[in-house]
């Protein structure tokens, strides 16, 4: 398998794309279905999400953020500590983020899409593996709005060698998140919606047992995240 490692602008339709965005939407979004939540919709904007909430998916849950600052009039930040004190049960999530849910809908129409980080990276090297493409894109969300994105980069490069067959220490990998640019934000003095705690969630290697899958849904101008397991078929 050949990697690919791109930039958010680069990102476009390929035979089969991985979506990196570890600091923090694809932290979060596993920790939404662990939650209880019965679906996740990602869109590109605010004002497509409350479109959604007020017309299609009535009752649906915002959450996400822009700029890193939870979004005025959304229900939930960006937040995985956020997440996993809230009950979403039988919830719609519809989750919009500068980043990761960015490169998701850059790439509807792709053979097969996936959203990963560190927490789902055994669970995506395994769904790889099954897919047998000969080449994969990785986009790294990260390297955008002028940061480095190395932990994305470093989520990517892990997952490729676990694909790969490989075994390697996740531990040098890990260890580039708190340095990158997003990870400093995530220090014990930086801002409100940056707590210590979404950076030690987004470096527990293997939380979940499943990827995430994206599927467009036409009619909502929308890509759904659904969980693969490591005995799902895939399509």
């Amino acid at each position: 398998m050949k990697a690919r490692y791109l930039d958010l602008d680069q990102a476009g339709p390929a035979e089969v794309v991985v979506v990196i965005d570890v600091l923090r939407a694809f932290t979060v979004a596993p920790w939404l279905y662990h939650r209880g939540a019965a679906r996740v919709l990602t869109v590109a904007d605010r004002d497509h999400a409350m479109r959604l909430r007020d017309t299609q998916v009535p009752g649906a849950v915002l959450a996400g953020e822009e700029g890193g600052i939870p979004v005025e009039g959304f229900d939930l930040g960006n937040s995985p500590s956020e997440i996993r004190r809230t009950d979403l049960t039988g919830k719609t999530v519809v989750h919009r983020t500068s980043a990761g849910t960015q490169g998701l809908l850059r790439t509807a129409g792709s053979g097969q899409v996936f959203a990963a980080s560190f927490v789902t990276a055994g669970a995506t090297a395994a769904a790889l593996r099954r897919v047998g493409a000969a080449e994969v894109d990785f986009v790294i969300t990260g390297a955008s709005l002028g940061r480095d994105g190395d932990e994305d980069l470093a989520a990517a490069e892990l997952i490729a060698a676990r694909a790969q067959g490989e075994d390697p220490d996740p531990a040098p990998y890990l260890a580039r998140v708190a340095p990158s640019d997003a990870g400093r934000l995530f220090a014990s003095d930086g801002p409100d919606w940056a707590p210590p705690d979404d950076l030690a969630m987004a470096c527990q290697i293997d939380r979940f047992d499943h990827t995430l899958a994206g599927h467009l849904v036409v009619e909502l101008d929308a890509v759904e995240l659904r969980t693969v397991y490591a005995d799902s078929s895939l399509r």
